[in-house]
């Protein structure tokens, strides 16, 4: 590619963005990495989740002359993705177990025929296509989504990824981007070899996610636990949440727990049916179940941009899973909370199945970094940064352990010493070998390895074993040191560690404390019952947004984003260029949807300008085609009362379509009924008489109709 090719290509590049997804720029290193792409580079890319992986290939793909195939292990996902792209006008589609025959072969067509500009196709199905229809594609980019199920490291390995080696070598011309949002080191170096990519530059985005707020709470007892979940989802009603569980038993447990509190919930484990579970998350998706009671298999591959929280039952096995879960929350950037319940009773439910596995000692290890996140004393964001090797200058101020913090010393020399017995144990030594040198430890393996030679043996003889583990714990925590899992977990000074070893930084730490057993039990402030006309016009448009989805059987997030809808609601668009300009509105959703929002829009404006009768608000919302249920829940009132304000609006002439409110046959009913009472000024003993089949709002509006008809 020339130069003045490639630098057309990118000019092309950021008029899709817009054009297409409706975003005016792009998002930390979306832009280098397309240009990379573009310029036929293997590419391997970590990005949180809800970081914008998707654009990175899907913008390349609309450019490039040929097919662009996505492997992906979900195949929920793939729908999604696939209906959003359609949504956008984009040619794409998915192919796997769950099409069927016909559909597969026109599928097939259209890929070999260059309709397509996108393929989602699974590993499973594309492995034994590779040998026969597939060979006949011209294919431009291959990207591979999840890319850690290739790495037996990773916390969800697949089988089949190892075998997509033998694509890379067969598409030899063709470039590659691997892509995922959970990867530590080693699986980072799985993913180049096991995928065979060729000299693949490594983009590795910030973990950060600083609108998810992380609190952790330990050892609270049950009942305790559910009331303080029950206040949690009251201090944020209408949210969409999530709540992970370790076993089948206690998913269903608190569904009934939260039904049983008029709390409307579902649950999802592998138990159910395959149909039962399509069932549950297609309603969790389109926002008809808000909260989900589930085992963490339950939202792989769920692009649903609303959920507001989640909330971990049990401890979860290690941070990978951890991170990949609670970033279920706040996809669309926008504020939300995650809340993380353990006790020991977990850790040893969980280091009994680590212990059961083939790998059991990375297993093990994995899982105590977890409780080290649990029991915590710094910033919990710090923890989890740490992890994947990036680091955080300055405490988040958006976790329990920063809101409510211990007290810190200067640390460095401890810190020093520690490092520096790693450093002269040639960083060939796990955590128990490192204390034992720190200590001094008249042991076996501290003569036989020469240990006892070392500088810096028996350097921190002053503090005992439990207190350097406090210590280790808080620099693996703070990213000072790492755990070499393919080195028998040996212990690794980071970049960062380096720098305070050498005296470059200093480094605050927590006191020692001994482990205690507390509850944190302060109570979520109530959200106000009252809402700022920007909210309410935030609610009005989610309904409208409701509305389409339902009609166009897409999920609501497909429509519009929460953020999307926020920003609307916040600068009230009224044309066409004020829609096109709020992000997220490409040119094909103002086509399909711009001007519904904008009418909507236009009558709430004119809502909240000189005061109307309580009449006239609840026929403006008739005009917008909400039903009784919608304009009950938006003004707050009872439907009954909604049925007497489309009687008093009827009575005194305004257009009101009587059918779109009462079932012909439950008018047919009322008017049987009439003749065969003596008193019909009432509405009792005609509910009464129709042994409460019809509704009272519905025999008022039948009434006032035969009384206009008479």
């Amino acid at each position: 590619m020339t130069n003045s090719t490639f630098d057309t290509m990118n000019t092309e590049a950021k008029k899709q963005l817009k054009s297409v997804f409706g975003y005016d720029n792009f998002r930390d290193e979306q832009e280098e990495i397309i240009n990379q792409v573009l310029n036929k580079k293997d590419i391997i890319v970590l990005m949180p989740t809800g970081g914008g992986k998707s654009i990175c290939f899907q913008i390349p793909a609309l450019l490039f002359d040929n097919l662009t195939v996505v492997i992906s292990p979900l195949i929920s996902l793939m729908k999604d993705q696939v209906d959003a792209l359609k949504s956008n006008g984009v040619h794409a589609a998915y192919f796997n177990s769950s099409v069927n025959e016909q559909d597969k072969s026109q599928i097939i067509n259209d890929a070999q025929s260059g309709k397509l500009k996108l393929l989602y196709i699974s590993p499973e199905t594309l492995i034994p296509a590779m040998n026969s229809w597939f060979r006949d594609l011209t294919i431009s980019l291959v990207a591979i989504d999840e890319a850690h199920c290739v790495s037996m490291w990773g916390h969800d390995f697949r089988p089949e990824y190892t075998q997509l080696k033998s694509l890379r070598t067969k598409l030899s011309h063709v470039p590659f981007i691997a892509l995922t949002a959970t990867a530590d080191k080693i699986t980072r170096k799985d993913i180049e070899n096991h995928l065979g990519l060729v000299n693949p530059i490594t983009f590795l985005s910030s973990f950060d996610r600083p609108n998810l707020n992380l609190e952790v709470r330990g050892n609270v007892p049950k009942q305790k636990k559910i009331d303080q979940i029950l206040d949690f989802i009251e201090a944020r009603p209408d949210k969409s949440g999530i709540i992970y569980c370790l076993s089948r038993k206690e998913t269903e447990e608190w569904s009934q727990i939260l039904n049983d509190n008029n709390v409307k919930a579902n649950y999802y484990h592998a138990g159910l049916t395959s149909d039962e579970r399509d069932k549950i998350q297609t309603a969790f998706i389109n926002d008809e179940i808000p909260i989900m009671c589930a085992t963490i298999a339950f939202g792989m591959g769920i692009d649903k941009s609303n959920v507001r929280w989640v909330i971990h039952n049990n401890l979860p096995k290690n941070i990978e899973g951890y991170y990949q879960e609670i970033g279920r929350a706040g996809r669309d950037s926008m504020k939300s909370d995650t809340l993380l319940y353990f006790n020991y009773r977990d850790v040893k439910l969980l280091s009994d199945f680590a212990r059961d596995s083939e790998h059991s000692t990375v297993l093990q290890e994995k899982l105590n970094r977890m409780l080290e996140y649990a029991e915590a004393t710094t910033c919990r964001r710090k923890i989890l940064l740490a992890y994947f090797s990036e680091v955080l200058s300055d405490n988040c101020g958006n976790c329990d352990v920063c809101r409510n913090p211990t007290s810190t010393f200067d640390g460095t020399v401890i810190a020093q010493k520690a490092l520096s017995a790693i450093k002269r144990a040639d960083e060939k030594a796990g955590n128990n070998t490192i204390i034992e040198i720190l200590r001094g430890a008249k042991t076996t393996e501290m003569f036989s390895k020469g240990y006892n030679e070392l500088k810096t043996f028996g350097i921190g003889a002053d503090l005992s074993a439990q207190q350097w583990l406090f210590y280790l714990t808080q620099l693996k925590n703070i990213g000072l040191i790492e755990i070499a899992y393919d080195e028998n977990m040996h212990l690794k000074i980071s970049t960062f560690g380096e720098k305070v070893l050498f005296g470059k930084l200093t480094l605050q730490l927590a006191h020692y404390q001994e482990k205690e057993k507390l509850s944190k039990t302060a109570k979520v402030k109530k959200q106000p019952s009252s809402l700022s006309p920007d909210e309410l016009l935030f609610d009005r448009l989610k309904l409208l947004r409701r509305k389409i989805s339902v009609e166009e059987n897409v999920p609501a997030y497909i429509v519009f984003s929460d953020a999307t809808l926020s920003q609307m609601s916040a600068e009230k668009p009224t044309t066409e260029n004020e829609m096109l300009a709020i992000q997220g509105i490409g040119l094909q959703k103002y086509i399909s949807y711009g001007q519904d929002f904008i009418d909507l829009i236009k009558l709430f404006i004119k809502d909240t300008g000189p005061k109307k009768t309580t009449f006239e608000e609840t026929f403006d919302l008739i005009q917008q085609g909400l039903l009784v249920d919608d304009i009950a829940e938006i003004r707050k009132i009872a439907p009954t009362t909604v049925y007497s304000h489309l009687a008093k609006l009827m009575q005194d002439g305004f257009p009101i379509q009587f059918s779109a409110y009462v079932d012909d046959s439950d008018f047919r009913k009322v008017k049987a009924i009439l003749p065969t009472l003596e008193d019909t000024s009432a509405l009792k003993p005609i509910f009464e008489a129709l042994g409460g089949e019809v509704d009272y709002g519905v025999i008022r509006l039948s009434l006032t109709f035969i009384g206009m008809e008479g």
